[in-house]
């Protein structure tokens, strides 16, 4: 049996036996627009409350949504540093990608990110929403098109902040890794509030929090500072040959010099003899970058009289994350590009010695593969300001509950990246030789000042939205009232995301575009109906049309029935329909030119090792929607108050699925798509061609198991056991447009997708401590990756610890230990960080110790 799952119904068999639970007040749960008396109904939605956040010690937002276990895979967070997007976090309900999960704050949306994740994903940076002001988490893990439009097919997490708070809260928290990576982290938080919508008609919430962590280097890790993977599964020396003529890796240009050491070949890629001039690239590898936040929350409501309240929000944050880009750049002759603006195409850039040149021997041109080590490495900061505004009114007129809102929100990038390589002082240097590619010593900081490049990229995302929405109950039925509420919505959503001049000149080197220009609006009607059909069922039904104005329209309806079959025992499930909208990257008139790992059996020089080629990748004005047809079962039992276990199964149906052919589909079919590879002279890799279509279906299945059990233990305190587990069945699709599907569960075809992943937590009380323990599961995979035969990529258990001692009864000190037993992420050979970042951490053991003050 699975691991996780016993460890799961060990919990569940010390449930006592049955008792009956109170009936909860009326409350608008994440999902609905109509209130309802139920606390669990007919969509299952897990609540994280302030408390449960405090507990897992976690530093964010983000760190705690993708901790829950149906982040089943594909949701990124800072550790992507290849990304346009770096330094984000966000979130991909059951591996749908973060661009189906719909993230709001208190029930409204806010702005995307300022530009898109892998060139198409349009999210919301979680790492700009404040942390302090939570005081609970909605997760809605059923789609909720019918509600809440576009993205919402995967699920919905709404992020509900405090609206009233009492006094000041001030905490300070520093930690360290206890590995010797030297990376550290340290923050601070402020919240105070004031008034009582009850007692004084207004109420006032404020909240601070800043955070400051150092940067982690590959380098910094000790178990991969060597960059040496022989004895693993497909691995090998991965270190990178340069400086030689031609493509001989063997024929060494120049001595050593940097980070350079002469190498055997045949240690670096299988079946070569010779040696190689290589270096280790770990110190030029950031797993983790440099970051500084501040998030700020102010929210306030006054109330009119006694029927009405105005309220207004403004969050704002400013967010910096530094990281090494890369590696010096290597020049090498056949793969080095700088972009034609006129031509919307890349041009070659040759690299060849001429003759006369102080590094060619040869009385002909001789082209090289050389690393520019005396440049220093290429380094990135993104710096990202958010806020959203939002006011509103809300109250009861002529018996209908009423919210009406207007907001307005964007985030705006700067992106700098030093280092860089100017192309027409490289080409004059190239001519004239006054650039010692072999011995760099010899180059004159004049020089290396020419060739220095140093950029500013824009971008920036805004939404515009006015929501009206009313509920009221109509009128009785024999089995209770019949609730009906209806609304709409218009928005506009923008997104400019441009690209430096030193590119659109030309004058970059090996330049990264993501130019995403577009505009368009989008209005909505919707309403619901909540109807007792006879005691202890309900019936809900829900649709909204919504009309865009570049694709067109979309209408999702949605049924749902929860049936409390006795006191201990709720049955429960919903149909519905729902779509994504092409993303404004996907459709708009937009070009991206990227760099990602291939692993190219075909390739003469490393045919097993991943290299960095060229993707250029298109917009498509003819895509249609995604379209969803969504189902859930579960079931709840609740023997007692302090007793819960729920059990629901999803499927989710996609149509229509927009991507790109897969890189190791192009490359296994290469003859069906002469297009889209381009290859040097030599046979490597230059160029890979990829256009977004509606490419076929997408099936995802599976299960949550959700165990709740408190024990009153006398005077030995109180115990609270949670656990969550969810297991994928399939996750299908196409691995390019019109072949069958094959299904990713349990393997890396589309991402990772573990089969089983799991949370467990205890949490002891007792007297003035308050202990909890958390075991996080991640389940293995097989490895699908091409050149990878035979590789699983093995689970891995952590656990988390957090004790807190109440030392007055204002302060509370606490000792966080993340991943206390120091584990390592699991081997995966076809990562370029040699493990799958979206499932794993490499920091090791992380203490931190947090002090808290209330006044």
């Amino acid at each position: 049996m699975f691991k996780p799952l016993s460890i799961s119904l060990a919990i569940a068999a010390a449930f006592p036996q049955l008792a009956y639970a109170d009936e909860p007040a009326r409350v608008v749960v994440t999902g609905s627009n109509i209130r309802v008396s139920e606390k669990e109904g007919a969509s299952a939605v897990q609540v994280i409350s302030a408390k449960d956040i405090a507990a897992s010690g976690k530093s964010s937002i983000a760190d705690v949504l993708r901790a829950i276990s149906a982040n089943s895979g594909n949701s990124y967070n800072e550790q992507y540093t290849g990304s346009f997007s770096a330094g984000t976090a966000g979130l991909s309900l059951r591996g749908l990608g973060q661009k189906n999960t719909l993230i709001l704050v208190n029930g409204k949306r806010v702005s995307p990110y300022a530009t898109a994740q892998d060139l198409q994903e349009v999210f919301v940076d979680l790492n700009s929403l404040p942390m302090e002001s939570v005081q609970r988490i909605e997760v809605l893990k059923d789609g909720a098109s019918s509600v809440y439009g576009s993205d919402a097919v995967a699920g919905v997490v709404n992020i509900i902040l405090y609206k009233e708070f009492k006094g000041t809260e001030l905490s300070v928290k520093g930690g360290a890794s206890t590995q010797g990576s030297g990376q550290t982290e340290k923050s601070a938080a402020l919240q105070t509030g004031f008034g009582s919508l009850a007692q004084d008609g207004y109420s006032v919430v404020f909240s601070l929090d800043a955070q400051q962590r150092s940067k982690l280097q590959q380098s910094d890790v000790d178990w991969m500072a060597g960059n040496d993977w022989r004895g693993r599964a497909n691995g090998s020396l991965a270190w990178t040959p340069t400086n030689y003529y031609g493509t001989d890796a063997t024929k060494l240009l120049g001595g050593l010099q940097g980070p350079l050491e002469q190498k055997p070949y045949g240690d670096i890629t299988e079946g070569k003899s010779g040696l190689v001039q290589a270096y280790n690239p770990a110190q030029y590898k950031t797993l983790i970058p440099g970051i500084s936040r501040v998030h700020s929350a102010l929210r306030g409501t006054l109330r009119l009289n006694q029927d009405s309240e105005a309220y207004a929000d403004l969050l704002y944050s400013h967010s910096r994350a530094d990281q090494t880009f890369g590696a010096p750049l290597t020049v090498s002759n056949g793969s080095l590009r700088a972009w034609n603006n006129t031509l919307q195409k890349l041009d070659n850039i040759s690299v060849t010695l001429p003759v006369g040149h102080p590094n060619n021997p040869g009385g002909k041109p001789q082209p090289i593969s050389a690393t520019l080590f005396d440049l220093g490495p290429r380094l990135k900061s993104d710096k990202v300001d958010f806020y959203r505004v939002l006011t509103g009114l809300k109250g009861t007129l002529a018996g209908w509950e009423y919210d009406a809102s207007v907001g307005r929100s964007a985030s705006k990038l700067e992106e700098t990246v030093q280092n860089f390589v100017n192309r027409y002082e490289f080409e004059k240097v190239l001519a004239d030789g006054s650039y010692n590619f072999a011995d760099q010593a010899k180059n004159s900081e004049a020089v290396r000042q020419r060739l220095r490049l140093s950029t500013l990229r824009p971008a920036e995302s805004k939404l515009t939205t006015l929501d009206v929405s009313a509920a009221k109950d109509l009128f009785e039925l024999p089995a209770g009232p019949l609730g009906f509420a209806v609304g709409s919505q218009w928005r506009r959503e923008e997104m400019n995301s441009d690209t430096s001049t030193a590119v659109l000149s030309g004058t970059e080197l090996r330049p990264a575009i993501n130019i995403i220009k577009g505009t368009r609006d989008v209005a909505a009607v919707f309403a619901e109906f909540n109807a007792p059909v006879v005691k202890d069922l309900n019936v809900n039904v829900a649709g909204r049309a919504d009309h865009y104005s570049d694709f067109g329209s979309a209408f999702s309806p949605k049924a749902s029935v929860r049936y409390q079959a006795a006191q201990w025992l709720l049955l429960r499930g919903t149909v519905s329909r729902g779509f994504r909208a092409p993303s404004l990257p996907e459709i708009t008139n937009s070009t991206s030119v990227s760099y990602g790992p291939v692993i190219d059996a075909k390739d003469p020089i490393t045919p097993k090792q991943p290299r960095s080629v060229t993707n250029i990748t298109r917009a498509n004005d003819q895509l249609r929607p995604e379209r969803s047809n969504n189902l859930n079962l579960g079931l709840v039992i609740a023997p007692s108050s302090n007793s819960s276990v729920g059990l629901d199964y999803y499927r989710i149906k996609t149509r229509g699925v927009i991507g790109t052919d897969s890189v190791e589909t192009i490359l296994a079919n290469e003859a069906r798509f002469p297009d889209k590879v381009s290859r040097d002279a030599e046979g490597r890799i230059i160029t890979l061609y990829k256009q977004y279509a509606n490419q076929g279906d997408r099936e995802a299945s599976g299960i949550d198991l959700d165990l709740r059990q408190r024990f009153d233990l006398r005077q030995n305190g109180k115990l609270s056991l949670n656990a969550q587990l969810s297991k994928v069945f399939k996750f299908s699709a196409p691995l390019s447009e019109g072949e069958p599907l094959s299904n990713g569960a349990g393997n890396n075809y589309f991402g990772s997708i573990p089969k089983w992943r799991g949370v467990t937590s205890a949490t002891w009380d007792i007297g003035n401590w308050s202990s909890t323990l958390t075991w996080n599961y991640v389940d293995g995979y097989d490895q699908t990756k091409a050149a990878r035969p035979g590789e699983r990529v093995a689970s891995v258990a952590t656990f988390d610890a957090n004790v807190a001692w109440q030392l007055t009864p204002a302060a509370t000190v606490s000792l966080i230990v993340q991943n206390l037993t120091d584990q390592r992420p699991s081997w995966d050979s076809s990562a370029s960080s040699f493990f799958d970042f979206t499932q794993a951490d490499p920091r090791g053991r992380f203490a931190s110790v947090k002090l808290t003050y209330k006044f």
